[in-house]
């Protein structure tokens, strides 16, 4: 890789959450020091949401490596679970095998194992990530294991992180119980724009660069106007643009390696405001979808191999996700909001994921961007996209159906 040309010990911009790389901006200070209020405070919950690459996960890391060793963790990261399996799942964390346990069993187990460990001096803490994903009867069960308690205090301490959708379903009136527990709640909005600059050099001092100036002082304003402050999209831009300067064997990023890894990455300007994707406009830019110009391939959407909806493709840009502002709208809690896009133009037809939770997979294997090839299933949470080529030579007759036929990914 580019390390021996830039001098560096570790790659800055891994997209992994490592602790080491924290930026502590005002926000992720903030939210931090809540986590960290749940060791001294046991009365209710806390709440941290941030939108996709918002850090959250980062900062778990963190705080779970500075966590005093008199303290008990189970941290859930899978969170698509009934509530039986959850709260095997939390067992589990504590060192058990309860998964030929009964429900009754499991809670018993739970409540047993909570009360000797207040007893040891021992404090114990839930963390369950992506808790958007979880249902409101899991949502109810954790409710109910925050009601353990011994004569003067909660034998449990629990922090839920998510996206902002958690914050909706907190809010709805099935949950109002759990609502009122909540002690704290924070959500991470992105770095500014000077939080960004900042951003960018520290990851560089840490893998480092001793000060030196790897990025032209030029490219900042550039990436945060691509990125919008995103940590993640700021790893995803920065870690290109250094592989571009490689390229080159140049070990200062410029302008030119800034835009040849735009060009890369097919990217438009971060629209802040709505999270959604504007036109670049520069001549080689892909216009928007409309419903001008000629038909170049078809999309169908299954799920279970039965075809739920078919989509033509024309020259521009098609938005998939779960939410109504989409292009394409995909109802279902496997889909992040702004899932993937289809950029379609004359001679290609790519998809790309935007940073989704559960990604985008060909062949069971996950892919950030693809170029599709006719008949290629993509495997999009529950459901399947399979992409028909119009310009490519049919082998069957006009009369011959199209297979829709949709494999399952392997495991």
């Amino acid at each position: 890789m580019y390390l021996e040309l830039f001098k560096l010990h570790e790659l800055p911009f891994r997209l992994s959450p490592d602790p080491q790389f924290l930026y502590l901006s005002k926000q992720h200070a903030r939210a931090k020091a809540y986590m960290e209020s749940t060791i001294w405070f046991t009365d209710g919950f806390v709440v941290i949401t941030g939108d996709i690459g918002a850090g959250k996960t980062t900062l778990i890391e963190t705080f779970l490596r500075e966590l005093q060793t008199d303290a008990v963790v189970a941290q859930i990261n899978q969170t698509q679970l009934s509530p039986t399996a959850f709260l095997q799942t939390v067992l589990v964390q504590f060192g058990f095998s309860p998964f030929n346990m009964k429900k009754p069993e499991v809670l018993a187990t739970l409540n047993q194992f909570l009360v000797e460990q207040h007893i040891k001096g021992r404090k114990v803490l839930l963390i369950v990530d992506e808790a958007q994903n979880l249902s409101h009867r899991v949502l109810e069960e954790v409710r109910m294991l925050s009601g353990i308690e011994t004569t003067k205090e909660k034998a449990l301490r629990i922090i839920l992180a998510g996206q902002p959708d958690l914050n909706d379903k907190l809010n709805s009136p099935e949950l109002v119980q759990l609502t009122q527990r909540v002690r704290l709640r924070f959500h991470l909005t992105a770095l500014t724009t000077a939080e960004t600059f900042a951003y960018i050099d520290h990851r560089l001092e840490v893998a480092g660069s001793q000060g030196r100036r790897i990025f032209a002082i030029e490219t900042y304003p550039t990436i945060y106007k691509y990125t919008g402050g995103v940590p993640r999209l700021i790893n995803t831009l920065c870690d290109t643009c250094m592989l571009a300067a490689f390229g080159r064997d140049q070990d200062t990023v410029t302008t030119e390696d800034l835009e040849a890894a735009i060009k890369e990455l097919q990217w438009v300007e971060f629209a802040s405001s709505t999270n959604r994707l504007r036109v670049l406009n520069m001549e080689q830019s892909v216009p928007p979808s409309t419903d001008t110009g000629h038909t170049v391939g078809r999309i169908l959407l299954a799920i279970g191999g039965k075809t739920v909806m078919e989509r033509e493709l024309k020259p521009g840009r098609l938005v998939i996700g779960r939410t109504a502002d989409n292009d394409l709208q995909i109802d279902s809690k496997f889909i992040s909001r702004h899932h993937c896009q289809i950029v379609t133009q004359a001679d290609s037809c790519l998809i790309e994921d935007l940073n989704s939770t559960n990604g985008i997979y060909v062949q069971s294997k996950r892919v950030r961007r693809y170029n599709l090839n006719d008949g290629d299933v993509v495997q999009v949470g529950q459901h399947e996209i399979m992409y028909i080529d119009e310009r490519a030579p049919r082998l069957r007759g006009d009369g011959d159906s199209v297979d829709t036929e949709v494999h399952e990914k392997k495991p």
